[in-house]
């Protein structure tokens, strides 16, 4: 394909990578971002095989790995002490494993890479409409009125709560899950020794999980970092709060008693930090010059750990579909027709899996407890669960896994 200029609005995971995708594909790209002085922030993130990939063939994946813990399974006990899953990824062919990461690590990489590219990075700019010229070339137009453009492809990468998605015609449904969960980072030198995400959950309405999260953003050695997560419905979060400090240090430490040292850098409830997520679907992921990647186009709730690589996964496939295509709107139907099975599986595979995690279904908390303890003996399922786990799935999961692209970085 002809080199295109193509703006892009939002500079995570998403954005980032397509801006780098798509700059050493030979394309002029201006990539938007609304924050002045984007910083690395956040908690935990599950790297899966999926994510390691495309990073390796970015070129970033080796810098990021020196800042993560290897897993090597997920685990999952009830609080009176009951197994219900440990899957691990040597369950399933492939030399596969995942890694608990600081969000800020993977944020610092991307974002210094960008920096380094061929891109036109404009910060402090949130752009709030999209408007379209006399030609069909979209114009961003920004908070204060200004504006932008025109480019020839707009990617749309600002995340979950994107007003982006009612300036075209996609049909979509965006909801917020009625829960999310309190987060805290803590320093545990001992944290990685497990090599797991492990989970304790209480029926449908309490799960506290603590992922070991290696290094913390920067490039100075220190303490290793572990990522631990509460779920909590939104309306009662302030309600968890006003019982105070102690309480839900006592609390926390009755589902995962080794948590103890690491509770006790909790100071104040401002450290424990609540995050609500959305529920967001819409096919196709593109207009004739308007895309969509990561959040904005397929936000979800985090119970497969799947966020930060479907959006890095997203990515890679548009540059793909484009160069694989002498115009834009083939390379773009190519691009949301491509993406329609893998995002299809973990979209459903989410909606159906949450509320067995995160719901006031009490019935579904007892059945949960009853059958998840069978896969151990049902080597499909097994292998199923596992293979979703490390983001491979695709259709209804019972196909050949997501090829996953070789990692020789290109460009």
């Amino acid at each position: 394909m002809r080199s295109l200029d193509v703006g892009v609005i939002g500079c995570g995971t998403a954005g980032a990578a397509a801006a780098l995708f798509l700059s050493r594909a030979g394309h002029k790209v201006t990539v938007y971002e609304r924050v002045d002085d984007p910083q690395a922030v956040g908690a935990g993130v599950m790297l899966q095989p999926t994510g390691q990939a495309v990073l390796a063939r970015l070129g970033l994946l080796e810098n990021v790995l020196a800042r993560a813990a290897p897993i090597d399974a997920l685990r999952c006990h009830t609080l009176g002490g009951r197994t219900l899953f440990h899957l691990r990824y040597a369950s399933v062919p492939g030399a596969h494993r995942g890694f608990g990461l600081h969000r800020g690590v993977l944020f610092e990489q991307l974002f210094r890479a960008v920096r380094a590219a061929d891109v036109t990075l404009r910060l402090g700019v949130e752009v709030v409409d999209l408007a379209t010229g006399a030609d069909g070339a979209p114009w961003f137009v920004t908070k204060q009125g200004e504006r932008l453009g025109p480019h020839e492809l707009c990617v749309v990468a600002d995340g979950a709560r994107s007003q982006l998605r009612d300036d075209t015609a996609i049909r979509k449904r965006v909801r917020p899950y009625p829960w999310g969960a309190l987060w805290f980072v803590g320093d545990d030198d001992e944290a990685g020794a497990a090599r797991e995400l492990y989970q304790v959950v209480d029926g449908t309405r309490r799960m506290v999980g603590a992922l070991p999260t290696g290094l913390g953003p920067g490039d100075a050695a220190g303490p290793r970092k572990v990522s631990v997560f509460y779920s909590v419905r939104a309306d009662r979060v302030d309600g968890w709060r006003q019982r105070g400090l102690d309480a839900a240090k006592s609390e926390l430490r009755a589902f995962i008693p080794r948590l103890d040292a690491v509770l006790s850098q909790v100071d104040a409830m401002e450290r424990l930090v609540f995050t609500r997520y959305q529920d967001v679907s819409m096919y196709p992921w593109h207009t004739d010059r308007v895309v969509y990647l990561g959040d904005a186009a397929h936000a979800m709730s985090p119970q497969l750990g799947q966020g930060a690589n479907l959006a890095l996964f997203d990515a890679m496939v548009l540059a793909d579909a484009l160069a694989a295509h002498d115009d834009l709107a083939p390379g773009l139907a190519a691009y949301s027709r491509e993406r329609r099975g893998h995002l299809g599986f973990y979209e459903y595979a989410t909606r159906w899996l949450t509320p067995w995690f995160q719901s006031d279904g009490a019935p579904l908390g007892w059945l949960r407890d009853v059958c998840m303890p069978l896969s151990r003996w049902v080597r499909p399922l097994e292998r199923l669960m596992v293979r979703a786990m490390t983001g491979t799935a695709r259709g209804v999961g019972l196909g050949a896994p997501l090829a996953l692209p070789p990692s020789t970085p290109r460009g």
